[in-house]
């Protein structure tokens, strides 16, 4: 059963910095609830882009570049999936244009913004899980080489600063302890009529730029 007891297919989603654990406890809900996960989306672009996170930070048009494209490629996938979904991202992405890069400006205005509102829209109507930083969770992801836990603070500030900003309603997760984090999300989740399941397969994040294009024109 992948739709809340009111029959909506159920997005879900689990925001917050980087070296937090988002990423596995969504990996956890999809198996459980078999729900298709979106995750990885900023390794796909970074893989397409055949670049790095700390090769990236050097080049601000390149970084930019990146951070439009890991939003619009969130978007897309998103609007791909009509079962609902588990995803290890929301507009998290938007929190590191402004710790990296000079496009969040642009991003949050004129035509950019519309879209931007319209999505933290969507999301609201979600079930948006925040997951707080701890010191012992801290990790090297994959993406970013010696992860600072001064920059996983900024990050986290940035995130609750956008989910307060655009009234999106959210339940933190702030203890360290997986047992816990997974209790607390069954908990929500059985109260929402949704049992658990077999697992299925992740989302593939791959979309041709012309697709793209045709999903956030929708």
């Amino acid at each position: 059963m992948t739709h809340a007891a009111n029959d909506k297919p159920m997005r879900i989603y689990f925001v917050g910095s980087h070296a937090t654990g988002k990423t596995t406890m969504t990996r956890w809900v999809s198996r459980r609830y078999g729900l298709p996960m979106i995750t990885e989306v900023a390794r796909a672009v970074l893989a397409e882009l055949e670049t790095n996170f700390d090769t990236l930070r050097t080049d601000m048009e390149r970084v930019g570049d990146y951070q439009r494209r890991v939003f619009e490629r969130q978007i897309a996938i998103e609007r791909m999936q009509d079962k609902g979904f588990v995803s290890d991202r929301a507009f998290d992405n938007l929190a590191y244009a402004a710790e990296h890069a000079m496009v969040l400006g642009d991003i949050m205005a004129e035509d950019s913004g519309v879209e931007v509102r319209s999505y933290m829209e969507w999301v609201s109507n979600g079930l948006v899980f925040f997951v707080r930083p701890h010191r012992s969770l801290l990790k090297e992801d994959g993406v970013r080489a010696g992860v600072d836990w001064d920059s996983v603070v900024r990050i986290d500030g940035m995130v609750k600063l956008l989910l307060e900003q655009f009234r999106i309603r959210y339940l933190p997760i702030d203890t360290p302890s997986m047992q816990e984090r997974i209790r607390a999300v069954e908990f929500v989740l059985s109260r929402l009529g949704m049992e658990q399941q077999q697992q299925l397969p992740v989302v593939d994040h791959y979309l041709p730029p012309q697709r793209v294009v045709t999903l956030l024109k929708r």
